[in-house]
């Protein structure tokens, strides 16, 4: 079961692993067939499933790629930020072509991930979008040429 620890952080016992690296593998997999492969019945995984949801340890989503739904330039942005990082974090997470937002704490203040359709929209987002944002000081954009992995079987290792 996925059990707070001290900080209120879920602590995953091996049965609540083995059911995500299942749903990892296929997300459509059928609860029976997860059940069989971890040993529990199709209404314990049932139930785990939906309380590994609401805790928020993990999401069941559809995954798709940029370039066969329109989206031909994906961009990583390192931007650093002059005063409080949390107003200019909040206005890049509103944004939607904005697929993540990450404080950090090495050369950039903020590494952001962008999806556009085309080199035209980046440089608007860049330019028209990102650096006006009161308190960017300076981007350094480093544009995708190929994906060579992306892979999200990371929470089980």
């Amino acid at each position: 079961m996925a059990t707070p620890d001290k900080n209120g952080t879920p602590t995953l016992d091996s049965v609540s692993l083995a059911i995500i690296e299942q749903l990892q593998e296929d997300g459509r997999r059928p609860y029976a067939a997860i059940g069989k492969a971890v040993g529990l019945s199709e209404a314990a995984v049932r139930q785990r499933v939906q309380k590994l949801l609401d805790q928020g340890v993990m999401q069941i989503v559809a995954v798709t790629d940029p370039l066969t739904v329109g989206f031909r330039r994906q961009a990583m942005v390192g931007i650093n930020v002059e005063g409080d990082l949390d107003p200019v974090a909040d206005a890049l997470t509103a944004m939607d072509e904005v697929e993540y937002v990450v404080v950090t704490a090495g050369s950039f203040d903020l590494l952001i991930e962008i999806v556009c359709e085309d080199d035209d929209h980046l440089l608007e987002m860049i330019n028209k979008r990102i650096r006006t944002l009161p308190g960017v000081r300076s981007t350094e954009s480093f544009v995708y040429l190929k994906l060579r992995k992306q892979t999200y079987t990371w929470g089980t290792r």
